[in-house]
């Protein structure tokens, strides 16, 4: 059959387009689950760099089918720029497929998004900015658009009227704001409906068919665990399941159907935006990860966090998605360092005021924003690993850093990433048998 699914593992950011593109070349399917243009996969090919948002990494193999799944919102501007572009790089995007179930984002959602996050001021949560969150909002409070009203005019004018009627009040009222026109809007949206009609389809039954013809289909998540509506670090979260359980609500493909659970991580740990970070390293220590890295964001372009590997956040991980699989990225970044941190547990100081030490992930959000990390020391490598395609090959030290982690993260690590390049990779283990 078998049903893939592809989750990033931290705060995002791990690597997910180079591990999609590497799993892509074996299967027939690839379908984002979740989230907007929020998220951001950098796919390198040769000398070729792709900065893809909405669409699926998968879409730069031409012998594969990608797909927008129910789950995700689409900005079908954004959608169109992407698509516009790409094609002029010569990708061929005509096999696109997206979910006539899929919510729509807005213009107005992308207002709503940047006038809230400045209102909120220090509480703020560090969104993109991009109607990620007023569009799944939208959804939750039945009132959403989704690209299947796109084709009706009346239909869609009832809908937008609807949404628009608390939200005007809103931006005019509170945020002193002009209204938002409703004719502009609806126009604005039913030109997209018709450059969309050739993409849309019933994803949902297309990928059920496809796995019971024995097709092979990845289920692509964006941001990651810790990002999670119900499992991240709320309420510094996106605002859908990128765990994997969301691979089943954002495609309509059962659990039944899926055969592994594959966690992208990084060889140490990044986020963006606001909320706790354990590990973070404010000094000279994270500058140079982030110059090292090059951690910045390919949505946004904003510096990420920088901090060491966290086992605690790994073990979650494993935890919650039911994971398979790790795949290693970045471990390249590492090289020169004499010495590597690994965090292994928390001490964390509880309401009442006294400290204890925790190997697993807190429940009170409290305690895990007071969390001190414990760390181990491991010895690093000097020897450039960028050329290394075995495992065996690797220097000692290296090999036995992965190890540890592997040890320590309670999943084997069945992939490697050891430079920018697509086969800068070492395949441990086969991720599609």
């Amino acid at each position: 059959m078998p049903g893939i699914i592809l989750i990033g593992a931290q705060w995002g950011d791990e690597g997910k387009g180079k591990a999609t593109d590497l799993i892509g070349t074996k299967v027939d399917y690839v379908a984002r689950f979740n989230g907007g243009n929020n998220a951001g996969h950098t796919v390198v090919v040769g000398d070729e760099s792709y900065a893809l948002h909405l669409l699926p990494s998968g879409i730069i193999n031409p012998h594969l089918t990608p797909v927008i799944g129910n789950g995700v919102v689409v900005d079908p501007e954004v959608l169109f720029e992407e698509i516009e572009g790409l094609e002029s790089r010569g990708v061929d995007c005509s096999k696109l497929l997206v979910s006539s179930e899929a919510h729509v984002i807005a213009p107005y959602h992308r207002t709503l998004d940047k006038v809230t996050e400045r209102f909120l001021g220090k509480h703020k949560i560090g969104t993109t900015g991009r109607g990620i969150g007023p569009a799944y909002a939208d959804k939750i409070n039945r009132v959403g658009i989704r690209i299947h009203d796109l084709f009706n005019a009346e239909h869609l004018r009832n809908k937008v009227e609807a949404s628009l009627h608390q939200k005007n009040q809103m931006l005019v009222k509170l945020y002193n704001r002009r209204a938002i026109d409703i004719d502009e809007t609806v126009e604005d949206l039913l030109k997209y409906g018709e450059k969309l009609k050739p993409y849309v389809a019933n994803t949902s039954l297309v990928l059920n068919q496809a796995l019971d013809a024995g097709k092979t289909v990845l289920f692509e998540g964006g941001q990651a665990t810790m990002l999670d509506i119900d499992h991240g670090t709320y309420p510094f979260v996106t605002s859908s399941n990128p765990t994997a359980g969301g691979a089943c609500t954002g495609t309509g493909v059962g659990p039944t159907k899926i055969d592994r659970v594959i966690g992208v991580v990084k060889a140490y740990t990044t986020r963006v935006g606001e909320g706790p970070f354990p590990t973070e390293l404010l000094g000279d220590d994270g500058e140079w990860l982030r110059k090292q890295g090059h951690e910045f964001g390919v949505t946004t372009g904003r510096p990420r966090r920088c901090g060491w590997f966290d086992a605690v956040v790994a073990r979650y991980a494993t935890q919650v998605n039911g994971l398979t699989d790790f795949v290693l990225t970045k471990l390249d970044v590492l090289t020169g360092l004499e010495s590597i941190p690994v965090c292994v547990a928390y001490d964390v100081t509880s309401a009442d005021g006294s400290t204890h030490r925790v190997s697993e992930m807190p429940v009170d959000q409290a305690e895990f924003t007071s969390a001190t990390p414990v760390y181990e020391q491991m010895p690093g490598w000097t020897e450039d690993i960028s050329t290394v395609h075995s495992f065996d090959d690797l220097p000692q030290t290296t090999q036995n850093y992965v190890h540890r982690l592997e040890e320590i993260s309670g999943c084997r690590i069945s992939a490697i990433g050891t430079g920018p390049q697509r086969d800068h990779i070492i395949e441990v283990h086969s991720l599609t048998d």
